[in-house]
């Protein structure tokens, strides 16, 4: 079976955790584990990531600098593709034994100029604040912020991801045994212009969208969306939640779970299915495998 498995962003770094090298070394290697299941048992296997935390701070680092020499969120989202992904390589490699051949891709992902993502930025990335310090920044710095749970973070634009003009060499790779690690943080934004060149746009697509058409566009039979709990809840952070082991499309999409968490991932679950797609999975990183026999999770499927 041919796997996308979407590494959450909260799967490769806990909340509060420091951004240190170390530290996300140290996560990447529990997840490398986890996916070497996937590939021992028998499935081909790509591999996408988040880059939130990531990409937030490099911008801050840039605008501490030289703040009008500062790189625009399509290069730092290249910057943290090469990172993270370098990160994966390595750990898969070394939870493998080198018995696989693995290649990290920066790749691009066609928007819409016009999205009207771009006029109401949701996308949460960077740090986390208590609400004065962001509003503090915002001020600062021309962000804007949202309520994140208790605290607060900057939001960027999040247009749609429209297409990927890599889909055929991540399909060339997967023809040559190579396990694939692609479209990190939702891939690299850019436009096409009227001359048919391309150019990178301020912004960052979400990765559960950009992971769903990817699986979709390279056949792929199972999407997982990997993070830090269980899989879907009604009733979430009460005390009368309840695990959702199994929806169908319509059940999917008829939900109202959190924009800002699990609502992307059901959503994105849901269109991949509906295009074909086999099952989409979403639940703990550490039952990936179980998740592919529908043991573990929340599991979507026609």
């Amino acid at each position: 079976m041919l796997v996308v498995a979407a590494l959450g962003g909260n799967a490769l770094l806990e909340r509060r955790q420091p951004l240190t090298a170390e530290v996300q070394r140290a996560n990447v290697r529990v997840a490398a584990k986890a996916l070497a299941e996937v590939v021992r048992a028998g499935h081909r296997l790509v591999v996408t990531h988040g880059n939130g935390p990531q990409v937030g701070l490099l911008a801050l680092q840039g605008a501490s600098f030289r703040p009008d020499e500062a790189y625009p969120l399509d290069v730092l989202g290249a910057e943290t593709e090469g990172m993270i992904g370098y990160l994966i390589e390595q750990e898969l490699e070394n939870a493998l034994g080198q018995d696989c051949s693995v290649a990290t891709l920066l790749t691009q992902v066609i928007v819409d100029p016009n999205d009207p993502a771009f006029k109401t930025p949701t996308k949460f990335i960077g740090p986390v604040y208590d609400r004065e310090q962001a509003e503090a920044r915002a001020a600062a710095a021309g962000w804007s912020i949202a309520a994140d749970g208790t605290k607060w973070r900057r939001v960027v634009a999040s247009p749609k991801p429209l297409e990927i003009p890599d889909a055929g060499t991540i399909r060339l790779l997967l023809d040559h045994g190579v396990i694939v690690i692609c479209a990190g943080g939702g891939g690299i934004p850019v436009m096409r212009r009227a001359d048919g060149s391309l150019i990178g746009v301020e912004a960052v697509v979400d990765k559960d969208a950009a992971s769903a058409l990817l699986a979709s566009l390279i056949g792929a039979e199972a999407l997982l969306l990997l993070t830090d709990v269980d899989g879907v809840f009604d009733g979430w952070s009460t005390p009368q939640q309840v695990l959702i082991r199994h929806l169908s499309v319509a059940e999917a999409r008829s939900r109202t779970d959190p924009a800002g968490s699990m609502g992307p991932k059901v959503e994105a679950a849901a269109r991949f299915v509906s295009n074909g797609g086999k099952i989409a999975g979403i639940g703990k990183l550490d039952e990936a495998l179980a998740m592919l026999t529908g043991n573990a999770g929340t599991i979507i499927s026609a």
